[in-house]
């Protein structure tokens, strides 16, 4: 990748002193605010941190996600304005996040030009980094697409959990039948109160839809999903809800 279109590259970093002095009833209340706050967002600018596994193994569906992600500017089309972030690992330790993307053909002429790797996850990076990213400038939604997790689930709880604090919903979507990573993406999705999604290449449309809605809400709220309540806005909210588990 041209290193006009990248950051450097991402690295995990201690926790914060304040994030360690907080109390647990602190650590409530602004976790509900956050969580009130997201949900009564008003149209604006939205800003998405899309995050994939780019290990060899999420090959065969890499050019499904770089083709969706176009769809997911175009739905928020009269509800605000959408920015979209690419982040991704692969090989020996290599993560990378690019430039904030203003529209589709931006962010697909940076995926385009990433090959898939063989490594392992790091998952963990990716949420620290959506942490820093948030608080440089509010994001709305992390989307996170794999289907496998290689690291300790205390940590990847731990550091999702401090996104949630934020009132950052992380969004997974994950290939495959895995079990173990299913159990740590459930938490992942729980802690933040986002959502918890299986697909495969047969339920592409639907994946697609969904990722609309995520757009829909970063760029408006739950008001504006509410407002178009389609099946897959519907379905979003009930899983930011805590309601039933999403399969697509």
């Amino acid at each position: 990748m041209a290193k006009s279109d990248t950051k450097k590259p991402i690295t995990t970093k201690p926790k914060d002193a304040v994030a360690q002095t907080k109390s647990p009833r602190s650590e409530i209340s602004a976790f509900l605010k956050a969580a009130k706050n997201a949900g009564s967002q008003s149209a604006g600018s939205g800003r998405i941190v899309l995050a994939l596994d780019a290990t060899m193994s999420r090959q065969p569906t890499w050019d499904l996600a770089c083709s969706i992600q176009a769809e997911m500017f175009e739905s928020v089309a009269g509800i605000g304005n959408l920015s979209m972030q690419l982040v991704y690992f692969r090989g020996f330790g290599e993560c990378r996040a690019s430039k904030w993307a203003p529209d589709g053909a931006s962010l697909a002429a940076i995926m385009t030009r990433i090959e898939c790797r063989g490594g392992h996850t790091q998952i963990l990076k990716v949420l620290k980094h959506a942490a820093r990213e948030h608080a440089r400038e509010r994001i709305n939604a992390l989307v996170y697409i794999g289907d496998a997790m290689e690291e300790k689930v205390d940590d990847l709880v731990q550091a999702a959990g401090e996104l949630g604090l934020r009132g950052v919903p992380v969004f997974v979507f994950q290939e495959g039948n895995d079990p173990v990573a299913e159990t740590a993406f459930r938490e992942v999705a729980r802690v933040t109160r986002g959502g918890w999604f299986r697909f495969d290449r047969s339920s592409a449309s639907v994946l697609a839809k969904l990722l609309k809605s995520i757009a829909v809400y970063a760029a408006g709220g739950l008001k504006a999903l509410e407002s178009r309540g389609t099946r897959e806005d519907r379905l979003l909210i009930a899983q930011m809800s805590g309601g039933k588990e999403g399969k697509t």
